[in-house]
């Protein structure tokens, strides 16, 4: 299984320099790599570029503009890439406390070594085996991405598990073997992303753009933070549960079934439902548990006793025919867990 490690770099003003130059030309040498293959030269080597750049980079360069020109062949729209990128292949980078890769320096291929920012689990991603290395900057910072190849865990449990997302309750989960858990703060994400707006509303009427953009990047960050943290907690539960298939609701259709009013509606649209199945769905195959997709058809309303529709009222519901109650959203869980699986990806 493919993943990519992302993290900071902390070039000095030198440095900095030396990767504007190369990232720049870097990109510029895949356009005219990619009309050169258009005019009808698509055999290319490294002595045939022009270009100041490591020749391994020239060589990365290529198999780039090859995968751009493939695309152009099949929609014969030629795409023109424009964010300044650099990618140098696993043969060519070094990694640990500093990343050091080679970069044109008076004319000359050197290397640079580059302190890094890396946490111990990113350090533990780095282990397994490395793939190209990609550096970018963005909002004034440095990144780069390397990609990895882990491999996936053996799971011989027998255990299904089913996961609600919602807006008030951000996630439930339950097990086939009885276990019911309520993840997130939906209050405080809530909360976050008014004050967020509020912000954003502010500094729309002083005309400041430049902080609207960096509170936009940092609300972002911030719920990406939380979906990584609800989607490892719901992952650790399954696996303390011996749980071997995680069941989620298609998302085609959860715009549909999440319960909508004027204030939710507009949430709906800042909060992604997708991310966080993606997260899930990625730790938890590094964890050898399967994921599913099934149709959430009246996953909210269905008693599980009885099978009668009833209508909840607010997180309460109570089957109007047996009499069951349980909290809205572990009934949605329960009946999400054995719904019919649907062909398809999220």
């Amino acid at each position: 299984m493919k993943l990519t490690v992302k993290f900071k770099i902390l070039p000095t003003k030198e440095q900095e320099q030396y990767l504007e130059q190369t990232l720049n030309e870097y990109i510029n040498t895949v356009n005219n790599i990619v009309q050169i293959m258009i005019n009808g030269h698509t055999k290319l080597t490294s002595k045939d570029i022009k270009a100041n750049l490591p020749s391994a980079v020239k060589n990365q360069a290529i198999q780039d503009a090859k995968s751009v020109y493939r695309k152009y062949k099949k929609t014969n729209n030629l795409p023109i890439l424009k964010k300044p990128v650099c990618i140098w292949n696993n043969q060519n980078y070094k990694i640990n406390d500093y990343v050091s890769f080679p970069v044109m320096i008076n004319g000359k291929s050197q290397r640079i070594k580059v302190k890094t920012i890396l946490t111990d689990y990113q350090k533990q991603q780095l282990n397994n085996k490395l793939g190209t290395l990609r550096i970018t900057k963005k909002s004034g910072k440095w990144i780069a991405q390397i990609s990895v190849d882990v491999p996936e865990k053996q799971n011989n449990d027998t255990e299904i598990m089913g996961v609600d997302l919602g807006l008030k309750v951000p996630a439930v989960a339950v097990t086939s073997n009885g276990k019911t858990k309520f993840f997130g703060n939906g209050r405080q994400n809530k909360y976050v992303r008014r004050k967020y707006k509020s912000l954003r509303q502010k500094l729309g009427k002083a005309k400041q753009l430049k902080k609207i953009k960096q509170i936009g990047s940092k609300e972002q960050r911030w719920m990406k933070d939380q979906d990584h943290k609800i989607s490892r907690e719901i992952v650790n539960f399954a696996k303390e549960n011996h749980v071997s298939v995680i069941r989620l609701e298609k998302l085609a259709n959860i715009r549909n079934t999440t319960r909508t009013s004027r204030k939710n509606e507009k949430n709906l649209h800042t909060w992604s439902f997708y991310r966080l199945t993606k997260y899930i769905e990625y730790k938890a195959k590094l964890e050898g548990i399967k994921v599913e997709y099934v149709n959430p058809e009246y996953t909210s309303q269905k008693c599980p006793h009885c099978g009668t529709l009833t209508k909840a009222r607010d997180r309460r519901y109570i089957c109007k025919s047996c009499g069951y109650i349980t909290h809205r959203d572990r009934l949605g869980a329960m009946n999400i867990m054995e719904a019919p699986v649907v062909d398809g990806v999220a």
